[in-house]
């Protein structure tokens, strides 16, 4: 029998309560040892449902843990990277949730810190583990559709986030197109070199005074010399709105939205179905486990992980890229940015 890993987590919002309950009930590979977070009643909350025995005052006490080898990291954007390093350096694994940071300088001291440490770290990108899109991957890179040329990705959420979050998220580009400068890379397997973005506030007016935008298109131009378009909004108002469509030169692969049911609904007047599932925690729910289960077989097996630090900064680099051409109202290249 293959040992479990002790892990640790900080973080007890949304996402880190997602990743315990994976762990605590989808991930006989995994123990949940301790958790922190700076609010301890909700860490407390986190801890009493999923069994976890221990409620630390500080990541700190988490990192010179004995029992816990590996970390999620799984607070605020603007501790990632700081918490990397502190990990790194205790010799703790870490599974990282996107992204590890706003600014590439600090990213590239995280990531030197962590090839320092000779420790393993996987970024968050769970779309990757997702069904849909791994069979996209898989017909990309078999050949199945021939030379790939373009790739669509539609990627729109229920509604947008408190403005609060905005301010202190990075903008959109950064916390929400970021997940599909992932999959663009991922399932085309070539690198993005340029960027083109035509983008809008068209759903919330308080978006635009923060500083961001809500509605978006970004153009991509792929080494490979594919062609790839991004479509997000904030603000679908059937609900959680993910596709994706990979042409090529021998035919095509798509993906459509995920529903609670199958059924369809026939009658004299109409031929409907319900909605499709309502947002990322519905949607994605085997992708978070199959990642956390992915992480753990890396440290325990000695394996790389799937979504390596590379991997982390590349989406950052395309985000960046992203607002510099909408703000100077042209294509930006990569090499640009970094």
């Amino acid at each position: 029998m293959k040992r479990k890993l002790g892990v640790g987590i900080i973080g007890a919002g949304r996402i880190g309560r997602v990743h315990a309950e994976t762990v605590a009930f989808r991930l006989p590979e995994a123990e949940l040892r301790a958790i922190a977070d700076v609010n301890r009643q909700a860490a407390g909350d986190v801890a009493e449902r999923c069994g976890i025995p221990r409620v630390a005052a500080h990541a700190s006490e988490i990192f010179a843990s004995p029992d816990v080898e590996a970390v999620l990291i799984c607070s605020s954007t603007d501790t990632h990277s700081e918490l990397v390093m502190q990990a790194a350096r205790a010799g703790k694994h870490i599974f990282c949730e996107k992204p590890v940071d706003h600014n590439l300088a600090r990213i590239d001291l995280a990531l030197e810190a962590v090839r320092q440490a000779g420790v393993k770290l996987q970024v968050g990108f769970n779309r990757r583990f997702d069904a849909n899109f791994a069979r996209v991957r898989q017909a990309v890179a078999g050949g199945e559709i021939g030379e790939p040329h373009r790739i669509h990705i539609i990627s729109r959420d229920p509604a947008p986030p408190p403005v609060s979050y905005i301010k202190v998220s990075g903008g959109i580009f950064l916390d929400m197109t970021i997940h599909d400068f992932d999959m663009a890379r991922f399932l085309m397997g070539s690198e993005v070199e340029e960027v083109y973005t035509a983008a809008g506030v068209m759903v919330d007016p308080a978006i635009g005074e923060a500083g961001d935008l809500d509605t978006a298109v970004v153009v991509l131009r792929f080494e490979n010399g594919a062609i790839g378009t991004i479509d997000n909004s904030r603000r679908a108002v059937y609900g959680y709105d993910q596709r994706v469509e990979v042409f090529g030169s021998a035919g095509s692969i798509a993906t459509a939205n995920n529903f609670p049911n199958q059924a369809v609904v026939s009658t004299a007047r109409e031929v409907r179905r319900d909605l499709p599932l309502h947002f990322f925690m519905d949607r994605y729910t085997e992708s978070f486990a199959n990642e956390l289960r992915a992480f753990a077989e890396a440290v325990v097996e000695d394996k790389p992980t799937p979504v390596n630090g590379a991997d982390g900064r590349a989406p950052v680099v395309m985000g960046l890229a992203a607002r510099k051409s909408h703000d100077e109202r042209r294509p930006v290249k990569l090499a640009e940015i970094g």
